[in-house]
């Protein structure tokens, strides 16, 4: 097999699925990104995150998930769109990435129609896909096959493209030509640092999940602590501040992720008072799915006490009568916020 003829029919499949960048990068050991990622675990910054401890080993060695191992090509897919107008009201702002479908879906599916042509043209390749869910440290492959940068923020930085992209690899078997290093960095900028609501961001590159609001408001599925609930705003799913802050401004992302209707703003009251399966149905399909009803709800009721409308109480009058504990307690700090007006 022609590695060069490999490199261009993976560079032309991956247009034509939608990502904007493809580089390759030859395996080797990650070793200072290894011992970067041992700190980041020892520290507990991954705070409720266990897989990530649990898929240490695999996420520095690609070789672990596919035989013989020799390239990974690291994909981006943007999907910035420009934040439909602020309804007002007893509404939640969702991060720009849950807009519209799941980029998990898309983005796999995209990879397993390139695997499956890559095949076909090249038999006897092997090739390993991962969005995100799976053991691969992407931001590092990104940085070494040439894609952009380490930003500030812990996000990787694409020239044209700052850190609205979705990263997708496919570990191949085969030996291609290695990307140039981009020699880029964020200079003196530090906006990201000052921008984040909770100090989450402790150092340049280093982010401490347990004060995260995306983490918070996505993955965590306890109670938020009281003295981090009145930073969220209005954000109800994720946070973008830090990307926000970045100069590095966005092209248009890819159309399966523009926004949905009422997705980018959710209506706070409907979302208390639907029920779990039915609000679990009604966003199939879906990033916003991935916090849960219980966990969508309990954000709401604390974005409904930060705004303080006393119209909000029958709302969370309801959700204190939900099965969850955790949506009741902070449903009754958010009924005593807007009693006080």
């Amino acid at each position: 097999m022609d590695p060069s003829a490999i490199a261009e029919a993976t560079r032309a499949l991956a247009t034509a699925e939608g990502f904007a960048k493809v580089g390759f990068a030859t395996i080797t050991p990650l070793e200072r990104e290894s011992a970067w990622l041992d700190a980041w675990l020892g520290a507990g910054f991954h705070a409720g995150m266990a897989w990530m401890a649990r898929s240490r080993d695999a996420r520095i060695d690609p070789a672990s998930l596919l035989p013989h191992a020799a390239t990974v090509a690291v994909l981006a897919m943007p999907y910035a769109h420009p934040r439909p107008p602020d309804p007002g009201g007893l509404t939640g702002q969702v991060s720009r990435y849950a807009w519209g479908r799941d980029y998990h879906n898309v983005v796999g599916k995209a990879l397993r129609r390139m695997q499956r042509a890559l095949a076909e043209r090249f038999p006897g390749i092997g090739s390993y896909a991962s969005v995100d869910s799976r053991p691969v440290f992407e931001r590092a492959w990104a940085v070494r096959a040439g894609l952009g940068w380490a930003g500030r923020s812990s996000c990787t930085l694409l020239p044209g493209h700052g850190s609205w992209v979705f990263l997708a690899t496919l570990v191949l078997d085969v030996d291609l030509p290695a990307s140039p290093p981009l020699e880029a960095d964020c200079g003196v900028c530090a906006r990201c640092l000052k921008a984040c609501p909770t100090g989450a961001l402790v150092a340049p590159g280093r982010l401490d999940a347990r004060r995260c609001l995306s983490y918070l408001t996505i993955e965590h599925k306890g109670e938020i602590p009281e003295d981090i609930r009145p930073v969220m705003g209005r954000r109800v799913f994720g946070c973008d501040s830090c990307q926000q802050s970045c100069p590095h401004s966005p092209p248009p992302g890819h159309p399966a992720f523009a926004p949905r209707p009422g997705h980018a703003w959710l209506d706070l009251p409907a979302l208390l008072r639907v029920d779990d399966q039915a609000m679990q149905r009604r966003l199939e399909g879906s990033p916003l799915r991935r916090a849960g009803a219980t966990g969508l709800k309990r954000n709401a009721c604390v974005v409904l006490g930060n705004i303080g409308d006393p119209a909000a109480l029958p709302s969370l009058a309801v959700a204190q009568g939900h099965p969850d504990p955790v949506v009741r307690d902070h449903a009754r700090w958010a009924a005593e916020r807007c009693r006080q007006g």
